[in-house]
């Protein structure tokens, strides 16, 4: 017996109505739905760790995921494990023609265009069975998280050729809604106007940060952990003199957020040198 028949016959006997466990047969699609976006954070974070023994466990949670689905969709008679698998090894012969086929394609640049005119395809053929307009902006989850379903907007508006082309127009863009947020907070800071206002700024970020090719979502998990790491340095420097941040005041907080800043730059610069000298 293979692994992920063992691992289907498992996901099967936990929703068997008799002898399965009570709260695997209690779940729904809408139910795990919570567990499964957890898992794919707690994938990106192994990952970002660079704990691949840990990345292995969070893989193996994922996958028991896509499982618990295809039981669920079986038992609906919807389709299957099978089906999915057959499914994306079809989807990707075909999105891979120069590999599985006689398309020439030269390098990761011409594929990517490739790629995504394949997509633009099945997107065009799908609004055509469902007899409405094709959108540009078809197929575009809700559920991502709003910094990365902005960049997808923003990405597929640009391939039309709705797009500032300099990366000066977009921080013209940025100062005129700071400018905007700026005006809402002297106009009271009615929470609606704010609303809209950091809305519009956030998305500029957004664009900022896709035409500077970086990935928006990427850059602030990153400024999430290191903002953590030196907050966490700073209520340790506090309590080394003996004091909690609550004591202080905002000037002393920020004297000892200097001092973390300035030990992780040494830090770097000390790892910088020690790698030379290996080297």
């Amino acid at each position: 017996m293979s692994d992920i028949t063992r691992l289907l016959q498992i996901m099967a006997r936990l929703r068997d109505p008799v002898q399965g466990c009570p709260w695997d047969q209690e779940q729904t699609f809408e139910t795990i739905l919570p567990f499964t976006l957890e898992e794919v954070y707690e994938v990106a974070d192994a990952i970002e760790r660079g704990d691949m023994a840990d990345l292995q466990g969070e893989l193996g949670d994922l996958l028991f995921q896509i499982v618990f689905y295809a039981q669920l969709a079986q038992e609906q008679g919807l389709f299957g494990f099978a089906d999915i698998v057959a499914g994306i090894a079809d989807k990707l012969e075909q999105r891979h023609p120069h590999v599985f086929g006689q398309a020439d394609i030269k390098d990761a640049e011409a594929q990517s265009l490739a790629w995504e005119r394949h997509k633009e395809q099945e997107r065009a053929q799908k609004a055509v069975s469902e007899a409405r307009p094709a959108s540009a902006l078809d197929n575009i989850p809700v559920a991502l998280p709003g910094l990365m379903r902005a960049a997808k907007l923003q990405r597929r508006a640009a391939r039309v050729g709705f797009d500032w082309p300099e990366m000066v127009q977009v921080l013209d863009k940025i100062e005129e809604e700071v400018g905007e947020v700026r005006e809402a907070l002297a106009n009271g800071g009615k929470r609606d106007e704010m609303e809209h206002e950091i809305g519009d700024l956030m998305f500029a970020c957004v664009n900022l940060a896709r035409h500077a090719n970086i990935d928006p979502e990427v850059a602030l998990r990153s400024i999430n952990r290191r903002f953590e790491r030196r907050f966490r340095r700073v209520e340790g420097l506090a309590m080394a003199q003996g004091r909690t941040l609550p004591e202080m005041g905002l000037i002393e907080m920020d004297r000892l957020w200097e001092q973390a800043k300035e030990e992780e730059v040494l830090r770097k610069q000390q790892g910088k040198s020690e790698t030379v000298k290996g080297a």
